[in-house]
């Protein structure tokens, strides 16, 4: 996947309850031996993992229609992040993305937001901004940098992760991710696009159907990506809207490796353990945005 489409970033969506615990008969530490072996991989190829805190379990729904992404972060995300900032402190192929998407509450979600304190909000309060998510972005950033100082953290806006209104915070070398989707609209520089031109910024995710109009959508958004060298990473290879389906690229697929193919590539062959001088430095931070 990573040489035949020609990416330098693989974002790993992952299940903070597997990695604590583990599933099904298998252990926390199987979970993460899985993890390391992608890593592994995608480095001997010249590609970064890009953890990514998709869920937080698999057995709570947050409303909606089987909902399982949660609106805010827990108390044991603070000890996912510890365990996994220790247990890559010494690889630097890997690239910390705290939460997947913040998010307001459902209407139909019954459980309070959680404060990075340990307490809850009052279960009326539906809505979450960077006052509520900052606080923990904070924190997790912490929780990950006091085990590894040189890990290079993505944190993600508001609004299921796309408004980055509100950023930068007050800690440095800090990415700064943006989800884009047709149904979020065309304000663009609003969003996200005029923080990169000062920070670095890049887009965890974005897709569209196979419908001609979001296709002009998806082409449109690379472009603008290319213009501000916003770096990304498209959703996704197992879940609505795919990449690929049984017989190879979707439309939207397709223009997706057209757009990777014609970026020019980083060398072959980061394998992190023997070229460790590869690890992105913090002085280089605000190039990362390059990465694709």
């Amino acid at each position: 996947m990573v040489k035949e489409w020609h990416c330098n970033i693989i974002r790993l969506p992952f299940n903070q309850d597997f990695v604590l615990r583990g599933r099904q008969g298998r252990s926390g530490e199987e979970y993460q031996k899985a993890m390391d072996q992608v890593i592994y991989w995608a480095s001997l190829f010249g590609a970064y993992t890009l953890l990514d805190l998709q869920w937080l379990g698999s057995d709570v729904v947050y409303g909606g229609d089987r909902n399982f992404v949660a609106p805010l972060p827990n108390s044991e995300s603070i000890e996912l992040w510890i365990t996994l900032g220790r247990r890559y402190r010494d690889e630097p192929a890997v690239l910390y993305d705290l939460f997947n998407e913040p998010h307001d509450r459902l209407d139909d979600d019954p459980f309070p937001l959680n404060k990075e304190d340990g307490s809850k909000y009052p279960l009326h309060q539906k809505t979450v901004t960077m006052k509520e998510w900052q606080p923990w972005a904070r924190k997790l950033t912490h929780a990950v940098r006091d085990e590894n100082p040189n890990a290079l953290v993505f944190v993600s806006g508001t609004n299921w992760a796309y408004d980055l209104r509100g950023m930068p915070m007050d800690v440095e070398n800090l990415v700064y991710s943006t989800h884009v989707y047709p149904n979020k609209g065309r304000n663009w520089p609003e969003a996200f696009g005029n923080l990169s031109r000062t920070k670095p910024v890049f887009a965890g995710e974005f897709g569209g159907t196979d419908s001609p109009d979001d296709l002009e959508f998806v082409r449109r958004l690379m472009r603008y990506m290319r213009e501000l060298e916003i770096g990304w990473a498209a959703w996704s290879w197992s879940d609505e809207p795919f990449l690929i389906n049984g017989s190879g690229p979707t439309a939207f697929g397709e223009a997706v490796r057209q757009e990777l193919s014609s970026i020019q590539q980083e060398p072959e062959g980061l394998s992190s353990r023997e070229r460790s001088s590869e690890q992105v430095p913090f002085e280089d931070v605000e190039h990362l945005d390059r990465i694709v």
